[in-house]
């Protein structure tokens, strides 16, 4: 399967979880968290203190979501990556995406190995919102600049 289809692929699935999304109502990833809500999706918010994100339930643990998700989302340091694709594979969870959008974002080699290795779907990079339909200009330029350089999935 290529990048661009296993992008679609975690697209496609409604009940995802969300790693490393901020107490901060402002940061970028509860912005990306409302997002996905707003599209429809069931998010499941993973947090180790916050009781709740968006008035939903933090899961402390990837292992404790119930039911489980189709697919979690990283936005954390990739010095976390590691142990969180290795929950990930315990918890049976079948897809990761590792967030990017400059510099390293969650992406760590070795874990995208582990992913593939294990069969998880990997989806080393990328900010989930340049492929949603209709996104701001801003997605839309930071698409435009990566197929102008090469680096836009395919």
């Amino acid at each position: 399967m290529s990048a661009f289809q296993r992008i679609e692929d975690f697209l496609r699935q409604r009940r995802l979880a969300m790693a490393g999304v901020s107490r901060n109502g402002r940061d970028f990833s509860r912005m990306l968290f409302r997002e996905f809500l707003k599209r429809g999706y069931d998010m499941v918010p993973v947090h180790p203190v916050a009781a709740e994100i968006e008035g939903r339930p933090c899961a402390r643990s990837l292992r404790e979501i119930t039911p489980p998700v189709e697919g979690v989302l990283l936005l954390t340091p990739a010095r976390l990556t590691w142990s969180l694709v290795e929950e990930c594979a315990a918890a049976g969870i079948p897809r990761v995406w590792m967030y990017r959008a400059v510099g390293r974002g969650a992406v760590d080699e070795q874990a995208v190995a582990f992913c593939e290795q294990r069969g998880i779907a990997v989806v080393p990079g990328y900010c989930p919102w340049m492929f949603f339909e209709g996104a701001s200009l801003l997605h839309r330029v930071h698409a435009s600049l990566l197929k102008l350089t090469g680096a836009y999935p395919r």
